[in-house]
């Protein structure tokens, strides 16, 4: 395992109707040049997601949820790099809830705010893993990491 330590800037943004919320959150990411952002809280709905379900593996990607409808965010979380990493969980009119890794179509019914922090003295990628299949966080800090293109 390894940790670092760092400060924290936190950035606040709205999204409005229509709009797909990972697009609107990866163009904040390389508009305000982020390098270690995560969400710290999100709160709205959304009229349709797609999903991938916890038990597709690296060899089978195919357990995708398509979902269509009007849901409440209850959770999102996640870290933000270029292919960002984000689950989310979300409640129907009857107050079942579904949750998974995001894999986009989060378009906003009414509102979506979120509080996206940064550690600004860290940089986030992604590496293979070997173990997973699946490429997984690398921290790097900002000294080790380069410069973003």
């Amino acid at each position: 395992m390894a940790a670092a330590g760092s400060a924290l800037q936190v950035h606040a943004v709205r999204f409005g109707p229509g709009q797909e919320l990972l697009a609107g959150l990866q163009a904040l990411v390389e508009e305000r040049r982020l390098r270690a952002p995560f969400i710290i809280t999100c709160v709205g709905s959304v009229t349709r997601a797609t999903l991938r379900l916890a038990n597709a593996t690296a060899t089978n990607t195919n357990e995708v949820l398509h979902l269509s409808g009007r849901f409440e965010i209850v959770s999102l979380v996640g870290t933000l790099n270029r292919t960002a990493h984000l689950h989310i969980s979300l409640s129907d009119p009857d107050g079942r809830t579904v949750g998974g890794h995001v894999l986009g179509d989060l378009e906003v019914f009414t509102t979506a705010e979120v509080v996206v922090g940064e550690a600004a003295d860290l940089q986030f990628s992604r590496e293979m893993d070997q173990r997973t299949g699946f490429p997984e966080l690398l921290v790097l800090t900002r000294s080790e990491g380069e410069e973003p293109a």
